[in-house]
């Protein structure tokens, strides 16, 4: 695959000054997209170093250790945007992200196969994809769910703009891909080398796993806060 230089990687940033200026210019918030740019660049070099000791070391306990830190992680996230941050709400998320992003892990090692049920080359990136993905679509669900009930709606009403809310867009993702996109992984694998056929498996089994993750988080999430609060 082509190397990128550091001096040609810093050619992305000129897009991304344009939308900072009307970030700042609209909505009066200077900070944000620079704060979140910087993240990026200092968590992935950083996973970047980590990830070549995983993939040498081969510790399932590590592996394991990571993948609670995903859901963690993306649960604080996903709860960031909602009005109630409460620690029961918090739980909520933590065990539909978890449920979710196990079944639909397992089933991925079902899918590939491998020599061994951990293969951090294979589980950590996999793992990531889903969880991250999971982590968006539970925040438009309570999102969405939230400013439904403030509008006066009733639990059933709510969840079901919500559920069709969080679920757009992995269902256009599915519409789209072949004909608008060709998805990262699939794009990845194929300017490595990767026949595209086999490049077009692994895409169908991220396309089904992401809408089902997505889904499956979803309907928990209804379930445990239809049972606790309403």
């Amino acid at each position: 695959m082509q190397n990128i230089s550091f001096v040609n990687l810093l050619i992305t940033l000129i897009p991304l000054v344009f939308v900072w200026y009307y970030y700042k210019k609209w909505t009066k918030d200077s900070s944000e997209i620079i704060i979140s740019t910087i993240r990026m660049l200092i968590q992935l070099l950083a996973i970047g170093y980590l990830l070549i000791f995983i993939f040498e070391s081969k510790n399932i306990f590590l592996g394991l250790f990571i993948i609670c830190f995903m859901i963690i992680v993306s649960s604080f996230i996903a709860i960031r945007n909602t009005i109630d941050k409460s620690l029961r709400h918090y739980l909520h998320i933590l065990i539909s992200i978890l449920i979710s992003g196990v079944i639909n892990l397992f089933i991925v090692i079902l899918v590939l196969n491998l020599e061994y049920a951990y293969e951090p080359r294979y589980i950590i990136p996999l793992a990531g994809m889903i969880f991250a993905n999971t982590m968006n679509a539970l925040s438009l669900a309570i999102e969405r769910f939230e400013k439904e009930i403030q509008r006066g709606l009733e639990f059933e009403q709510a969840r079901e703009i919500s559920f069709k809310a969080c679920m757009i867009p992995q269902i256009n993702s599915l519409l789209a891909v072949g004909l608008v996109s060709l998805p990262g992984m699939m794009t990845g694998q194929i300017l490595s080398g990767v026949d595209p056929l086999i490049a077009v498996r692994y895409q169908i089994m991220i396309m089904t796993m992401i809408l089902s993750s997505a889904g499956i988080s979803a309907i928990i999430y209804f379930i445990l806060k239809k049972k606790f609060t309403y």
